[in-house]
């Protein structure tokens, strides 16, 4: 007789799931902060966007997470928004913890990524906002994770 754990392990690798049953190193479910409101006035002002993922080490070691850098890509816009869809913006290495994920443990990897914004000397007459979407390149003892964040960062006008 199959196990409910193993039956339903047996159905998602039919359905083509990768992870059932690894005992290799995993991060996902990037989610970052869902909103930032740029003053009015405000001219390149300096603001963190903070983003989480779930790591799983599953494995006899510590792995090292070396570095971590993060693209913005403007997913959608509103109103009067100075970039189009498809701009990027680069925000290169970023501050993250912890560094060290344990052997056979969890951990959120907490990500800080830089960014500004610039919002006109008056407030918008309409609701102008764009979102975006972070992608994350993690790198690690364990190799490199390309991720892209499953909800979007809206940055919108105060």
């Amino acid at each position: 007789m199959i196990s409910a754990v193993r039956a339903t392990c047996i159905a998602l690798l039919a359905a083509g799931a990768i992870a059932c049953g690894s005992s290799a190193f995993s991060i996902g479910s990037v989610s970052v902060d869902a909103s930032y409101t740029c003053p009015t006035g405000a001219s390149n002002a300096p603001y963190d966007l903070h983003a989480t993922a779930a790591t799983d080490n599953p494995t006899g070691q510590a792995v090292d997470v070396r570095s971590v850098s993060a693209v913005l890509v403007l997913a959608a816009v509103h109103g009067a928004w100075q970039q189009k869809v498809g701009s990027e913006y680069d925000a290169g290495q970023v501050q993250f913890s912890p560094k060290s994920i344990g052997a056979s443990s969890k951990a959120k990897l907490q990500v800080t990524i830089p960014s500004a914004c610039t919002n006109g000397p008056r407030p918008a007459a309409t609701a102008d906002y764009g979102d975006y979407t972070v992608k994350l390149t993690v790198t690690t003892s364990a190799g490199t994770f390309k991720l892209t964040s499953t909800n979007q960062h809206r940055i919108q006008a105060g």
